[in-house]
């Protein structure tokens, strides 16, 4: 029978050379006794003493495996948004050309359809039927009974970031209130993707394109969780984007960083200037908001049939200004979230570091939908408008479309209303449930600011629709006070306004007033759009980011001697007459530490029983900084590696075996690797947060 053993170690040989530890480190095995009752991990599952040789913190610029990457013809970016998804694409050949996907069928009227809504419809067998504007206008031509069959999900992204204890088992609810399984969403949809890409690149080549030519980058918000970023990249395998024994072939990049990497490219005209720092392009501040937007959106109009966007092989003028160790904040404002980063320029490459840690949270444009729907409900009664949401799915779906692209006409200087259509099945509905009439339910209900108009329409004045992206917007202008009250925020340089909500002059307006005066505010001209071209550049260059924070501290658990006074009583284990603490906490890297691409930590440990043939080594995380236990609240198995040494005895094996663990961060993702150093067998293990 083969005995297995976790990690434990002791930190009384934490010298950095390598130090060979006396036999009074060693623990039988087989003399586990508690001295406590309480229920120790560690202990319930019988494991005992690894021991440290050398804990050693060993930073690598380059990690040998990272330079040997295959090669790719073309880096295909897909945006999965909230709202709205896209794809965009480039040659390896040509990377100063980046084509954005080819235009998609349907769309809104004042609606840009270079991305498509982020919408999928399942059979009423729960089979893919259609992604984007197909899902949304097959779902809104069914008949009303029919359509409680089919399964219409939208604006779900959110759930990976809102879901508390994400799993593979995770469930998204439907417009017509049937469960079905996130990752299968998720997979679906990125499947759809997938094929699109494929077709269009065999379309421009002539010939069939296969997905093994392909590196695909997949971006989400800087603050989503490991779990969710791990959940993505779950997905995108499912999808046959790539596999996990080729996990370099997909790439998941942060939103802000992509936008980061592509405003270092902007030109002078390629984007508009909102401070009162300084006049660009002929504009002061005070236009800029009003005439510079509306004329760059006229420039996008005119370009809109043209899909291939130039990307000069130069650094922009504005990043040209920047010097070596300037700061500069992205503030990536989407459907679902928003996202602020700083980054800092690390020259002679202009690298990025990040300086502070990605915070934000779910204050995007969705946060006006909510207010409309909180508004609705105030007229017409909370139990209605749930009623409605389940009886008439569709007709709800057209409701949001239509006030969809009333939201995108709010300015901050418009005095003329605003009209919303409501479904002849709203009006009709109503009357049923309640009785009376819509327009009676408006005049009893007190909103002074929403009238009735006898064309059918639901007539807001300018004032009750700048009300609705109040809440949004101040929790926005809040979090960014926030952050610049921090001491390494304060001297930014530049504030970069990008994503889709970035277009809603009222968050523009806002912006400026709040930081026009303490750093030069830009906004990227195709500003929905600048987050998936920054992403095919990343795809081109991964290494262009250097360092990042580490958003959790990370360990292993381990054996140290037990001092009176400092460690708990129920954590005293005493073997073979020397006292124990059991279950410490033995860090790797800590949360908001700076972490450099393809950093190594490396630790060395000797199995206590030289005669032990299967090492396990557990490793935890936390969010906190400051853990001391693997029992602290908070603290999250995340990795198992498990090393086996059946038939390595021999004589080249040493007495006291080294065992050296490896944890590797700096990419999306984590790696960690076990080595037997005697016999180099190794096992490696991706670090895994939906899993344990």
């Amino acid at each position: 029978m083969m005995e297995s053993v976790g990690v434990y170690g002791l930190c009384g040989c934490a010298a950095k050379s390598k130090v060979k530890c006396d036999s009074r480190w060693e623990i039988p095995a087989s003399e586990t006794a508690p001295t406590s009752a309480y229920s120790s991990p560690a202990r319930s599952l019988g494991d005992t003493g690894i021991t440290p040789l050398s804990p050693s913190h060993i930073v690598n610029d380059a990690d040998p495996n990272v330079s040997e990457q295959q090669t790719f013809l073309v880096v295909v970016a897909i945006d999965f948004g909230t709202t709205s998804s896209g794809y965009a694409y480039s040659f390896t050949k040509e990377p100063e050309c980046i084509h954005v996907m080819r235009r998609w069928e349907g769309g809104d009227p004042g609606v840009s359809n270079q991305k498509t809504p982020t919408t999928i419809l399942l059979t009423p067998e729960r089979k893919f039927h259609s992604f984007g504007y197909a899902a949304r206008d097959f779902y809104h031509d069914l008949d009303p009974n029919e359509a409680k069959q089919w399964l219409y999900l939208e604006k779900f992204k959110m759930k990976l970031h809102t879901t508390g204890d994400l799993n593979m088992d995770t469930d998204l609810t439907a417009a017509n209130g049937k469960k079905v399984q996130a990752l299968e969403i998720f997979a679906y949809a990125l499947q759809y993707f997938r094929e699109q890409a494929l077709k269009e690149l065999s379309d421009q080549a002539g010939s069939e394109f296969e997905n093994s030519d392909v590196r695909w980058v997949i971006t989400v918000p800087a603050i989503w969780k490991q779990p969710a970023k791990q959940f993505m990249r779950q997905a995108a395998y499912q999808a046959g984007l790539a596999s996990p024994e080729n996990a370099e072939q997909l790439i998941i990049a942060l939103e802000p960083e992509a936008a980061s990497i592509y405003c270092r490219k902007l030109r002078l005209h390629q984007m508009i200037e909102l401070s009162s720092k300084a006049a660009v392009n002929g504009y002061s501040s005070g236009d800029a908001v009003g005439a510079g937007f509306a004329q760059a959106k006229e420039h996008i109009r005119r370009n809109r049939q043209s899909r291939t966007f130039l990307v000069e092989n130069v650094i922009g003028e504005i990043w040209s200004e920047l010097e070596e160790g300037d700061k500069y904040v992205v503030v990536d404002s989407g459907g679902g979230t928003v996202d602020l980063t700083v980054h800092q320029i690390r020259l002679p490459e202009g690298h990025l570091k990040e300086l502070y840690k990605a915070t934000g949270g779910p204050y995007g444009s969705l946060g006006v939908d909510y207010e409309f729907e909180k508004l609705l409900c105030k007229i017409f009664g909370e139990d209605f408008i749930e009623q409605f949401k389940i009886k008439r799915p569709a007709a709800w779906v057209d409701l949001m479309i239509a006030f969809e692209s009333r939201k995108r006409a709010a300015a901050p200087d418009r005095t003329n209303p605003l009209n919303i259509t409501l479904p002849f099945s709203f009006i009709d509905y109503y009357k049923k449930f309640r009785g009376h009439s819509v327009e009676h339910a408006l005049r009893k209900s007190n909103v002074d600011f929403v009238k009735w108009s006898s064309q059918g329409m639901l007539r807001m004045s300018p004032d009750a629709m700048n009300a609705l992206f109040k809440p949004t917007i101040d929790s926005i202008i809040e979090h960014l006070r926030d952050l610049f009250q921090k001491p390494e925020v304060s001297t930014v340089k530049f504030l970069f306004l990008v994503g889709g909500f970035a277009e809603a002059p009222l968050l523009q307006q806002a912006v400026q007033a709040a930081f026009g005066d303490k750093c030069r505010i830009i906004i990227p001209q195709d500003v929905g759009l600048t987050i998936l071209k920054g992403a095919v550049l990343f795809g081109l260059d991964p290494a262009v980011i250097k360092v990042r924070r580490s958003p959790l501290t990370y360990g292993v658990g381990v054996l140290n001697r037990y001092v009176e006074g400092k460690h708990p009583p129920e954590k005293l284990l005493v073997k073979d007459g020397t006292r124990w603490c059991t279950d410490v906490f033995d860090k790797f890297i800590s949360a908001d530490q700076s972490v450099a691409l393809g950093e190594l930590v490396k630790r060395s440990y000797t199995p206590a029983k030289p005669s032990q043939l299967v090492i396990i080594i557990n490793i935890y995380s936390s969010e906190h900084d400051d853990v001391s236990f693997i029992t602290d609240p908070g603290v999250k198995k995340c990795g198992t590696l498990r090393l086996d040494l059946t038939g390595t005895s021999g004589a080249a094996v040493p007495a006291r075996r080294e065992i050296q663990t490896l944890m590797q961060f700096g990419d999306t993702e984590i790696k960690a690797t076990a080595v037997d150093i005697a016999t180099s067998k190794s096992v490696k293990v991706g670090i895994d947060f939906l899993n344990y």
